[in-house]
């Protein structure tokens, strides 16, 4: 059985990987798992501390090889508002349900849920079903990008 013992950020990856996981963003987080690439190689991962993967990173496995870790698309609703501010108010809303959500600068992505839907649309908010990779935002104390540090 292969074993992966680091991850890679996709802005770090050294290189082409021989093969891939499609993972929906729940599956992303791990430390320790068995998991089956595309081509059928089950590989455990064996990492230090627990990491949260995002479309296109990497993990080095034992031999040197790398292993590409793909965002798979997810039934979503994409929340749109009518102005920034708006659709500031709606993520707070969505942030104080503690809901993963996928921010950006015209829209926020969550995962499909009628009871949301409803009060989001209470709130005037346009929610539309898409089918997309879903990358939400990490906690505050996940340790992870650009601004994070040990302690």
């Amino acid at each position: 059985m292969l074993r992966a013992i680091k991850h890679i950020r996709l802005s770090e990856a050294p290189g082409t990987a021989f093969d891939r996981f499609v993972l929906d963003a729940q599956d992303r987080h791990f430390r320790r798992k068995l998991l089956v690439t595309e081509d059928g190689y089950e590989v455990l991962i064996d990492l230090q501390r627990p990491v949260y993967c995002e479309d296109g990173d990497h993990l080095e496995l034992e031999d040197g090889r790398f292993v590409e870790v793909a965002a798979a698309e997810e039934d979503l609703y994409e929340v749109r508002g009518v102005s920034a501010a708006h659709i500031v108010s709606l993520a707070w809303q969505l942030g104080n349900r503690h809901l993963p959500a996928q921010l950006e600068w015209d829209r926020i992505l969550i995962k499909r849920d009628p009871v949301i839907k409803d009060m989001l649309e209470k709130l005037h908010a346009t929610v539309t079903e898409i089918r997309d990779q879903f990358d939400p935002v990490q906690g505050a104390y996940s340790a992870q990008g650009p601004f994070a540090h040990a302690h």
